[in-house]
C-alpha cells in the first residue's frame, strides 16, 4: 500500500511545482528523528530521483519517498487544508500510534509495519 494524495493536496503540490520552473522538481516527503512524539514529516523539493526512491503521481503531482520513509508513511494519505490556523499539507498517517498537537510529529504503531523500519 502506498501514500494517496487528495485533490486538494495535488492541485497545490502542481501549484507549487509549477512555481519552480523545473520540469524536473518533485516533492520529496520524509520522515525523520525528532520532533515532540518521536518522529517528524518533511517536504523538500527535489529534482533527483534516487533508483530506490518510490515515485507517486497524483492528478498531475509528483511525489518521491524514500524506502526508510515509505515504511512509515504506507497507506498514508496527504492532504493540504487551509483553516483558522493557516494553510498546510496534513498526513493523516494509519501507522502513527498518537501525533503531536501540531500534526506534524508522530509516534509509530509498533504494532503495524514501522516495528521492523
Amino acid at each position: 500500500m502506498s501514500l494517496t494524495l487528495t485533490s486538494s493536496a495535488a492541485s497545490k503540490l502542481s501549484e507549487l511545482l509549477q512555481e519552480e520552473n523545473n520540469p524536473q522538481t518533485k516533492l520529496r516527503i520524509f520522515v525523520s528523528g525528532g520532533g515532540c512524539s518521536g518522529f517528524k514529516y518533511g517536504f523538500t523539493f527535489d529534482d533527483t530521483q534516487e533508483e530506490a526512491d518510490t515515485l507517486i503521481e497524483s492528478h498531475g503531482a509528483k511525489v518521491l519517498i524514500d524506502p526508510t520513509s515509505l515504511n512509515y508513511l504506507a497507506g498514508a494519505e496527504v492532504d493540504y487544508v487551509e483553516d483558522l490556523s493557516g494553510a498546510q499539507f496534513v498526513i493523516r498517517n494509519p501507522n502513527a500510534a498518537s501525533s503531536c498537537g501540531c500534526g506534524q510529529s508522530f509516534t509509530p504503531n509498533t504494532m503495524g509495519g514501522c516495528a521492523n523500519a
